[in-house]
């Protein structure tokens, strides 16, 4: 159901910057830093967006990797303290009494 919701947004933005794109077509100046030209404004925000995708793509992919690599490292450490535990023989739970009970007959002959 996520996915589906992100699909949908993102195909309505795609048509945004479509509309967007094809209702500015004049030439505009466009200055970089080795000059500038003349360029239709529908390429120029293509352009932009595109960049922008691949620039939040690079961005997820770069966290994906780290918690992928987090997730392995917890998976690890969980499979030894596993292995540890079954190394471990069962011990048997103490019972601790309640402060407030009275001490038993043998517990009182012991003090």
């Amino acid at each position: 159901m996520k996915g589906q919701s992100f699909f949908i947004l993102g195909l309505i933005f795609a048509l945004i910057i479509a509309v967007l794109a094809v209702i500015n077509n004049d030439p505009v100046q466009f200055n970089y830093v080795f000059g500038s030209q003349k360029w239709p404004l529908i390429l120029i925000i293509l352009t932009t967006a595109v960049f922008g995708g691949v620039v939040a793509a690079s961005l997820s992919f770069v966290k994906i990797v780290q918690l992928r690599g987090q997730v392995k490292q917890k998976n690890k450490r969980i499979a030894e303290l596993e292995e540890e535990i079954k190394q471990h023989k069962p011990v048997e739970p103490v019972v601790e009494k309640e402060p407030n009970q009275p001490a038993t007959r043998t517990e009182r002959a012991q003090l």
